[in-house]
């Protein structure tokens, strides 16, 4: 009896998944989509843990290694993919006429739509892969000692992934819309492109600027540079403009078309600071004091170890000239390290010493001066005014 009750319900069952919906599709048929279909996404997510699972472990034993770097880049675009296939393997067991049943136009439009997502899956492991391209580049710009490659990795990435992204839009837009379609959306393209290009011009001027900067490197990133009446350390270089923060700590944003048609002074390269300067002495000095001005101010700055840290350029004392009002000793030392504020603190030191010195030997500083005549009725008066 219970063999007998098996076998009908076994035989029931038989008759149920194969009784046809559509003409030529019993019910297994589309059963058998759905478990491909669902076959297909555990099959994926195997794929998609094992990849990145796998990816892991490279990393922790051997830190960061190309098949590791792959298969992280791969893994979500291998489960999409994968997907994919299964989307188009799960239509196999359907039968499709246009007579009766499940229309041809559908099964074009399914491998259509498998098409588009195995196009979507290799887009995305492309735009994945930039990672690793990105991650050698990053190693070979660590070599040089320049910050501006550094900024221009991330425009390399960027522009990459929005090449892949349009390239997999009009391989898409292509198998959905027809090859003609498509032609003329990119004719269209064109022609608004060209509007766009002459209202956008500027943009498209800074860009090329910025194009320059990065290939003539004429600034790094820190670096002290003086363009026009503005001077600062280079901040940030970007696609459009550069900013630079004075010493009045303003952020000054200048275009990048400017920066390329400018005269720019790199400040940050120098090798040190040159100071000039013109040290005056009175007339009444005479040439005993003005030799022993001239001896103080060497022995100074030979003191000096910032002044003396390159051999090819020591401290220049001398007395050049005689002026109006004044005898002059020119004076000029290199200041090494190029620290702005060492320098300004250098020569305080400087300034001081020359100041004590001067003031214990009773060597007088000279300071414009007019001699004025005044003549009276009565007698001849000669009166001295000195400002």
């Amino acid at each position: 009896m219970a063999g007998a009750a098996v076998l009908a319900l076994s035989e029931k069952f038989i008759e149920i998944i194969n009784y046809e919906i559509l003409r030529g599709n019993a019910i297994w048929r589309f059963g058998a989509v759905f478990a491909v279909a669902l076959a297909a996404l555990a099959a994926g997510r195997i794929f998609q843990f094992t990849f990145n699972g796998y990816a892991r472990r490279i990393a922790e034993k051997k830190g960061a290694k190309p098949l590791g770097l792959v298969l992280k880049a791969i893994a979500n675009p291998a489960y999409v993919a994968v997907f994919a296939a299964g989307l188009f393997f799960c239509k196999l067991p359907l039968f499709f006429d246009d007579q009766a049943g499940i229309r041809t136009s559908v099964s074009a439009t399914w491998t259509t739509i498998a098409r588009v997502i195995g196009a979507i899956a290799v887009a995305y492991a492309l735009y994945r892969l930039v990672d690793v391209i990105e991650y050698y580049l990053n190693l070979l710009v660590g070599r040089t000692q320049t910050k501006l490659d550094d900024m221009l990795i991330p425009a390399v990435r960027k522009a990459l992934r929005i090449t892949i992204a349009i390239i997999a839009i009009l391989l898409i837009s292509e198998n959905i819309l027809g090859a003609n379609q498509v032609k003329s959306l990119m004719l269209s393209a064109g022609v608004g492109g060209i509007a766009v290009a002459l209202a956008a011009k500027e943009t498209i001027a800074n860009f090329f600027g910025s194009v320059t900067i990065f290939t003539d490197r004429p600034f790094n990133v820190g670096e002290t540079i003086k363009i026009g009446e503005y001077s600062g350390p280079v901040e940030d270089v970007g696609f459009r403009s550069t900013r630079i923060r004075t010493t009045e700590g303003h952020l000054v944003t200048i275009p990048n078309s400017v920066i390329a048609n400018s005269m720019i002074e790199n400040v940050g390269q120098r090798p040190y600071i040159c100071r000039t300067s013109n040290i005056t002495i009175t007339y009444d000095s005479g040439p005993g004091k003005a030799a022993k001005a001239v001896e103080i101010i060497k022995n100074i700055l030979a003191g000096v170890v910032e002044a003396n840290a390159d051999a090819e350029y020591p401290p220049r004392v001398y007395f050049s000239d005689f002026a109006d009002w004044s005898l002059n000793i020119y004076m000029s030392y290199w200041v090494k390290p190029p620290d702005y504020w060492l320098y300004h603190e250098v020569n305080e030191r400087v300034n001081l010493e020359i100041m004590k010195r001067f003031e214990a030997e009773g060597i007088e500083f000279a300071f414009p001066s007019r001699t004025l005549y005044v003549k009276n009725e009565d007698r001849r008066q000669e009166t001295e005014v000195r400002r």
